[in-house]
């Protein structure tokens, strides 16, 4: 047995030197000892190759291979909402829609055409997604790609170049992935390429390695290659966790049981609407629907997979367990277990609108008129709908007009899938406002709505009777409803301090302020645009202007929810500032 073991570890020995001697093979000295090369067909330069291979599993939420990738700026349609993705941070609005519901089927459809990269760098315009779908099953997925990510160059890098001679030809200097990466397909099989050491490496988690030598080169990537999770998958709420950050999300508001399974079997109707509450030391709270208390005990610990948090109830044995947190959000954890365990709650903080239930908010909607004063997608504000009135009125029937054009579409309050309480908006033609639109907050003449997480807003104005009462609101009306008038004035100031000034845009110009809260502005006695104006006191009891001139420049100036600071019988100053506009003025004067 001795001599056995012996001659196999000789054996093992013998074939080490082997391998290492055909590794040397690859590399040749040129000049001695100035410069050592590589072929262009050697195993060191297929290393390089993949490791400046292009990664396109960042985006597999929208096109399913992590072979290529998606050459931005393109449109998606999500569960019948349009985003723009113009980075890689916009893909997180696309999983931040597809976690608002967990019941539903995440759908999501490209606007073709558009146009791919491959892991070379080549591009390739798609038309249909047939043609997206054929190209995506050739990717091999699940980490056994080529692409080596877990490791890069930090640029940039000289290349040398040499004859069949050994005579150097031509040096280059690589900037980027793409760069070395075509360097390297432009060369044939048997040409020889020299790197000017020494050469700096970035693994994944940040460190950086100096090589000096096609040797250490090689055995550097070959180190790295397998050190971490590439994420070629379809995972996509595989979301990372930081201590920090997991434990201030758990803490910092209480929780509401949503959805509770164990053993595979639906307990939900035994815990549903019960409150978790946890404290920084450990501490855990549960408070049944009878308001009975029962204490325990958490913990967590962070793998791989993320972070487990383990419950230690002494009677609520259905929560005692080791949970995978397979989600943690604003205001949504998910926890699993193997063996058809999950819990699913919903988080309660004090401005979630918690307290007001879905009849109330139906009457308080349905009291009065609401205005829009905004509305944004994906931090885009929709300025054409600015001033626009809202009923809604019973039946689930709501009408939103301009004073001139009425569209007629449905409304609904209820809970969705967050249990947050939610306002949705139906209209065939205005797809704007078409949203589950959960409530963050409500004042006496204000809510507001909103998803962070992918930068939706609506706030709309409380108008009851068209402010008919407000002796203020009558007068400004009454004065700007008499005669015609012109922009005396229209400065803006910037963010860098510069002011523009606008007025001679509008020389010439005369608006009439009419009933029905429309507006139109002629030109030597021809009308040339139409608009929208409505004075109302809103919800800080501040009188305000909104005028609605349409996106078209120059009179998309003039959209604004401006606050009235003077007004006389013949002129009435204005003024509007935002997080974006430090201080922006607007005068009009009536014409004599």
């Amino acid at each position: 047995m001795k001599k056995l073991i012996h001659n196999l570890l000789f054996a093992g020995l013998f074939i080490a030197a082997l391998s290492f001697t055909s590794c040397q093979e690859e590399f040749e000295e040129v000049g001695g000892n100035e410069q050592e090369t590589l072929m262009a067909n050697s195993d060191t330069a297929a290393l390089i190759v993949n490791t400046s291979t292009n990664d396109g599993s960042f985006d597999n939420i929208v096109d399913g291979a992590s072979c290529f990738a998606v050459k931005f700026p393109y449109t998606v349609d999500v569960g019948g909402i349009q985003i723009t993705i113009d980075s890689e941070e916009d893909l997180e609005l696309i999983e931040d829609i597809f976690d608002e519901f967990d019941t539903d089927e995440d759908v999501l459809d490209i606007l073709f055409p558009i146009t791919i990269t491959l892991g070379d760098f080549t591009e390739i315009v798609i038309e249909n997604v047939e043609q997206l779908i054929d190209l995506a099953e050739e990717c091999r997925e699940g980490g056994d790609d080529d692409d080596i990510e877990c490791i890069d160059f930090v640029y940039p890098i000289t290349l040398f170049t040499y004859d069949i001679n050994s005579q150097q030809t031509g040096s280059v200097v690589v900037e980027s992935d793409k760069e070395l990466r075509q360097f390297f397909a432009g060369l044939e099989g048997e040409d020889l390429v020299g790197i000017d050491y020494p050469v700096t490496l970035k693994k994944y988690d940040g460190t950086t390695i100096e090589v000096n030598s096609n040797a250490e080169l090689a055995m550097t990537i070959e180190a790295a290659k397998d050190e971490c999770d590439e994420d070629d998958d379809n995972d996509f709420n595989d979301d990372d966790f930081d201590e920090d950050r997991f434990d201030f999300c758990l803490t910092e508001c209480p929780w509401k049981v949503i959805t509770v399974e164990r053993d595979g079997n639906d307990r939900t109707v035994d815990y549903e609407a019960y409150l978790m509450n946890f404290t920084e030391d450990g501490g855990v709270t549960v408070k049944d629907r009878e308001g009975n208390v029962l204490n325990g005990e958490w913990s967590a610990t962070f793998t791989d997979r993320g972070p487990l948090l383990t419950l230690e109830f002494d009677t609520l044995v259905d929560f005692s367990l080791q949970w995978l947190v397979y989600e943690v959000g604003e205001h949504r954890i998910k926890l699993f277990a193997e063996g058809g365990n999950k819990i699913i709650m919903q988080q309660l903080c004090e401005d979630d609108g918690s307290d007001v239930n879905p009849d109330s908010l139906r009457e308080i909607l349905k009291e009065c008129e609401w205005i829009i004063k905004r509305v944004k997608l994906q931090d885009e504000p929709i300025r054409r709908l600015l001033g626009f009135e809202f009923k809604f009125l019973p039946g689930g029937v709501a009408t939103l007009t301009n004073g001139d054009v009425v569209s007629e579409g449905t409304w609904e309050v209820g809970y969705n899938e967050e249990q947050v309480l939610a306002l949705l908006i139906s209209f065939g033609d205005e797809p704007a406002v078409n949203f589950n639109w959960p409530l963050r907050d409500l004042d006496d003449d204000r809510l507001k709505f909103s998803v962070e997480e992918i930068d939706y807003e609506l706030i709309l104005q409380r108008v009851c009777d068209d402010n008919a009462n407000d002796g203020d609101v009558v007068e400004i009306r009454s004065i700007m409803m008499d005669g015609s008038w012109s922009v005396a004035m229209l400065e803006t100031v910037t963010n860098d301090g510069n002011t523009a000034v606008g007025t001679e845009e509008f020389a010439g110009l005369d608006f009439y302020f009419n009933a029905m809260h429309q507006v139109q502005v002629d030109e030597n006695d021809n009308p040339i645009t139409t608009g929208l104006w409505r004075v109302i006191r809103n919800y800080n009891d501040h009188l305000v202007f909104y005028l609605n001139m349409g996106e078209d420049a120059p009179f998309d100036d003039l959209t604004e929810a401006w606050y009235i600071t003077e007004v006389s019988a013949d002129r009435i100053e204005l003024v509007y500032e935002d997080e974006y506009i430090p201080s922006k003025v607007l005068v009009f004067e009536k014409n004599m």
